[in-house]
């Protein structure tokens, strides 16, 4: 895999909208929040657009954005605005071939799971699975923080949780493989198509936000009825925010994820704190990863 070069203050990074427009947060205050922290920044057209009320413009101008960030030499890092919905539709007018030979940063989560799963198995890129801009303003200091050694680690990375939090296990046993997934919705949706997950002795990383569970019983199922599961080598479940019962009747949660775990007997720990949350771990899609389930470390290496 192509590791991109670090990333140090003084560095330009792009921002892009591949997938849904800008809400709630202007561009002026997120280029200022950016730029406090020390780099200088680009922002692509795409930002600025609207089309059909909830993309960041027609597909082709996001892609052409997308593209021209990877092509300027100027541009250290390419950093997505946000999630919502649009990354899919544009992954078959993409010009791999560029992101291939000008392999650079990549930051992004949510919708943007289906660029990272086309950047990893056709270009071969570690991608970066964390904070966006838009919300550049409420960064906190663990966020940015695991941002930066995710990027800039040699060696070995060891992820723990913010504040304590406990990683739970679901499943006890090791595993090591290449860390690929990002948000269930997302990697479901490739499924079928020529961008499908390759789960094949990886690591699987899944994360989900404001699903029912019974949703994301349906979910699950998919993947594994697509074998993702029984390809896998182990199984990392981040966070899922806001993923609440639609009766009283439904199970919870923690039942789904432990079937699946128990099943496939694949060493599996839940609640990394990686997804729609706050503070939030940056993952290198693409990288080696070992789980040691039993002691609940999670290790990351070059």
């Amino acid at each position: 895999m192509n590791r991109p070069k670090c990333l140090k203050q003084g560095d330009t990074i792009g921002i892009i909208a591949p997938a849904g427009d800008l809400r709630e947060y202007t561009i002026e205050g997120i280029k200022s929040s950016i730029e406090s922290y020390g780099y200088k920044v680009k922002i692509g057209r795409s930002c600025y657009l609207n089309y059909r009320g909830y993309l960041a413009g027609q597909d082709e101008m996001r892609v052409l954005d997308l593209e021209n960030m990877f092509l300027d030499d100027r541009v250290d890092a390419i950093m997505c605005l946000r999630g919502g919905y649009g990354s899919s539709r544009i992954l078959d007018m993409i010009d791999y071939d560029i992101i291939k030979t000008h392999p650079k940063i990549f930051i992004g989560f949510s919708d943007i799971t289906a660029l990272h799963i086309a950047f990893n198995q056709k270009c071969n890129l570690i991608t970066y699975h964390g904070i966006m801009a838009n919300k550049a303003s409420l960064w906190d200091e663990s966020s940015y923080y695991s941002l930066l050694e995710a990027l800039n680690f040699k060696g070995e990375y060891w992820v723990t949780n913010p504040d304590n939090i406990p990683i739970y296990t679901l499943y006890k046993g090791n595993a090591t493989g290449q860390i690929i997934g990002g948000n269930l919705s997302m990697i479901t949706s490739t499924l079928g198509t020529e961008y499908e997950i390759d789960t094949k002795d990886k690591i699987l990383f899944i994360e989900e936000v404001g699903e029912y569970i019974y949703r994301i019983d349906r979910l699950l199922k998919h993947l594994e009825l697509a074998n993702k599961f029984r390809d896998c080598k182990g199984i990392i479940f981040g966070d899922f925010a806001d993923c609440r019962k639609s009766t009283e009747k439904d199970c919870d949660l923690i039942e789904l994820l432990k079937e699946i775990a128990n099943k496939y007997k694949k060493p599996t720990v839940y609640n990394l704190k990686s997804g729609h949350c706050t503070p939030m771990v940056t993952i290198p899609l693409g990288v080696q990863c070992t789980i040691k389930s039993g002691q609940s470390i999670i290790k990351f290496n070059n």
